[in-house]
């Protein structure tokens, strides 16, 4: 399991944490509030599942980006328009159809924003589990100063 959590896209494995442990917290918080438990689980659990394929796309596009130089900016503005578009006609269908809750999906869809403020704890206990260290940085060295060449 270790060795299948290693080969990973670390990035993407410390996200997809952070958005599982924000969804058990909300889970038990919904336990004390949610009069419909039912209805409050699937719709947390669908826009943290929504949140985590979000991650993905970004993960692709910035993945695309980074190997196309050139149109690095286009990739990235379309893959932003595209989530945010999805994220508007999830919603809309959702507010329309009435199957879901729609601001508790769109509080699971807030763990894409959440699982930013825990990465560095995350980052630390993957750390920690598969005993490694980051690299400490080290300052650039500096260039040759040289004197200013005199007018003679």
């Amino acid at each position: 399991m270790i060795q299948y959590l290693k080969r990973a896209d670390r990035t993407l494995l410390e996200m997809h944490t952070g958005m599982l442990m924000y969804g058990i917290v909300c889970q038990a918080v919904g336990v004390f509030f949610a009069k419909d438990q039912p209805r409050y689980a699937s719709s947390l659990w669908f826009g943290i599942l929504f949140a985590v394929t979000a991650s993905i796309h970004m993960a692709r596009t910035l993945d695309r980006a980074l190997t196309d130089s050139a149109s690095a900016s286009k990739i990235i503005t379309r893959g932003y328009v595209f989530r945010y578009l999805m994220v508007i006609v999830i919603l809309a269908i959702i507010s329309v159809t009435n199957v879901l809750d729609t601001l508790i999906v769109f509080l699971g869809y807030m763990s894409l924003k959440i699982t930013a403020y825990l990465q560095p704890f995350i980052h630390k206990f993957y750390n920690m589990l598969f005993h490694e260290t980051d690299p400490v940085p080290q300052a650039l060295p500096d260039e040759e100063t040289r004197e200013p060449e005199e007018a003679s």
